[in-house]
């Protein structure tokens, strides 16, 4: 054995020239290809703007909120798999990022949080715009940094970007006092760095995996059970090659949705509260549930004693915190789910591998596909369901679509049909209102000759309007069409499904103006005249023989645009299965 030859050699560092620690955070930024900031200044952090400013690296995108900024990122990241990047000041700049940070971490998506943070002499003593930003976002990051050292700046750079996008993805932060952003020093850049084994993604061994192909060879009626886990592991077409090579039907989480090609014949789209007949039943019925990145979120399981009770589960996840932590499982294996999906489909080729015979039940399944399709009804008001579906039509499904949440929502992952991964941006685990356009933004900036479109709701849009100001300044043509009912449109359904219709303050509108989309009067608030303020075109629509031609305005206009879509609040998400019910509960009608 050659022992020299066996020794891991990594290349030098770098010592770079005498700058200020901002300075080294940006050059830092630049080394990480980072190439877009989305990031508000501020007291605590104008020596990281300074620094922005003169380089000719990195774009520093200007969000009107913190908030829209982070959210931004977000999409980006979503876009693209890549680590989004937001920025703020101390104090109320950091606290309005924690909403999106939180966002990041339940949807495991790999974002770097940068704030500045008062002198460290200060720190602890109640100064103006202080806050802990470290302690109190504690329990939503994968990791937290405090730099009290200029020194540091360089490697704990790379540790977060690495452990921002290792494993499951993440967010993480890190805070930095004005004086290490004053400092000077002559930074060390380290090229490469090795995270803790911990921290590394761990592989399913052979025997593991043979003992799932056992499995699969003896079930009758097995089912794909796929999360965001197989998106953010680019193993989409692993996981095609995989169930075409089984013959296993797919339902997919609303994170994983994109993750297998929705008109495929063994596509059931995804399942769970608002999901598919078809892949709800499946699931119920199924006598082999194979589980890989997803992690029994309750929208998805509902009462967790009655899901899938007929199944042996098989549960393959990167984090071993997800294991039997919802639901107890038969066959729980670690593994980066891009490794154990090539593998599979490598073993599968060199032994052979002779699938189960699932003709009788992808035929019952292709019955209830027929039978109980996502449907709506005909009205003569533009219903939502067709403003989407119509949308699709236009777009030939090739749009990036972020959401905000609420019912349309629902329908956009219903009726939007989406056959690649990253093609449906939304927030899922946090639910957070105010995601869509924010994250339009981010993601069309990552993709400037794609159309990206955020179908949003009337209050879910308001919450970061001010972010139609961003889109005209900044030049970033994402389009958004409201699909407004003038109603917190999901809390009202709850209301008229469980509280007898008593309105809890979900009505956004005029009350006397309510029910009646032909009546445009008093309709509230004006989009297309808010759209117009910031210097963005827009229309309203309300006739279903004006949508069309409107939606293609929209979609052929070079900038930003604003459709307001008026109809009913009348339209609930159908299927549903009622909080901690099971399938047996489920309302189609």
């Amino acid at each position: 054995m050659n022992t020299a030859a066996s020794i891991a050699t990594f290349p030098k560092p770098e010592i770079g020239p005498e700058m200020k620690g901002a300075e080294i955070v940006v050059e830092c930024l630049a080394r990480e290809n980072v190439d877009t900031v989305f990031a508000y200044p501020g007291g605590a952090s104008m020596e990281l703007h300074q620094a922005l400013a003169k380089s000719n690296k990195v774009r520093t995108v200007l969000p009107r909120h913190e908030q829209g900024g982070a959210f931004a990122a977000e999409g980006y990241a979503r876009a693209t798999g890549r680590v989004g990047v937001c920025m703020a000041t101390s104090g109320p700049g950091a606290t309005n990022l924690v909403t999106a940070i939180a966002d990041a971490f339940m949807d495991s998506t790999p974002l770097v949080a940068i704030t500045g943070q008062v002198y460290q002499k200060f720190i602890g003593k109640g100064a103006f715009q202080e806050t802990d930003f470290f302690g109190m976002t504690l329990p939503v990051v994968k990791h937290s940094y405090l730099i009290l050292d200029i020194n540091d700046i360089p490697q704990v750079i790379k540790e977060a970007f690495a452990i921002a996008r290792s494993g499951r993805p993440g967010p993480v932060i890190i805070d930095i006092p004005k004086d290490v952003q004053q400092g000077l020093a002559r930074p060390v850049f380290i090229p490469t760095i090795e995270l803790r084994a911990s921290k590394q993604p761990a592989h399913a061994t052979d025997d593991e995996l043979k003992q799932v192909l056992d499995l699969i060879a003896g079930a009758h009626q097995p089912v794909l059970y796929v999360g965001g886990g197989v998106i953010s592991a680019e193993a989409s077409a692993d996981l095609k090659a995989f169930a075409e090579r089984t013959q296993i039907p797919v339902a997919t989480t609303l994170m994983g949705v994109g993750a297998f090609p929705e008109s495929h014949e063994l596509s059931m789209k995804w399942f769970g509260m608002h999901g598919s007949a078809a892949g709800n039943w499946a699931v119920h019925q199924a006598d082999l549930l194979l589980t890989f990145g997803a992690r029994f979120d309750d929208r998805v399981t509902g009462d967790t004693a009655r899901f899938a009770p007929q199944a042996t589960i098989v549960h393959i996840d990167v984090d071993a915190s997800e294991h039997n932590k919802n639901k107890i499982v038969d066959h729980p294996i670690v593994s980066d789910i891009k490794h154990a999906l090539v593998r599979m489909n490598e073993l599968m080729e060199v032994h052979r591998f002779q699938g189960p015979d699932t003709t009788t039940w992808l035929d019952r399944i292709g019955a209830w596909k027929r039978e109980h399709p996502f449907s709506y009804g005909k009205k003569k008001h533009i219903l939502p369901q067709e403003a989407i579906r119509t949308l699709y039509e236009l777009t030939r499904g090739e749009a990036i679509i972020t959401t905000g949440v609420g019912q349309h929502q629902m329908w956009s992952a219903q009726f939007y049909e989406f056959n690649h991964p990253r093609s449906l941006i939304s927030s899922l685990g946090l639910g957070s209102m105010g995601f869509g356009y924010p994250a339009a933004l981010g993601a069309k900036v990552a993709f400037p000759d794609r159309q990206v479109v955020d179908i949003d709701g009337d209050g879910s849009f308001l919450m970061n309007v001010q972010e139609l100001a961003t889109a005209r300044i900044e030049n970033i043509g994402a389009k958004v069409m409201i699909l407004n009912n003038q109603h917190l449109g999901m809390v009202a359904q709850w209301e008229d499904r469980f509280y007898n219709s008593l309105r809890g303050h979900t009505i956004l509108g005029d009350v006397s103006n309510i029910g009646s989309p032909e009546n445009l009067e008093g309709l509230y608030p004006d989009f297309v005249a808010i759209a117009k303020g910031f210097g963005v075109p827009g229309r309203r629509v309300h006739l279903k023989s004006e949508l069309r031609e409107a939606m293609q305005e929209m979609l052929d206009c070079d900038g930003p645009f604003l459709l307001d879509v008026i109809v009913p609040n009348s339209e609930h998400v159908m299927p549903m299965i009622p909080a901690g019910q099971s399938v047996d509960e489920m309302i189609t009608e």
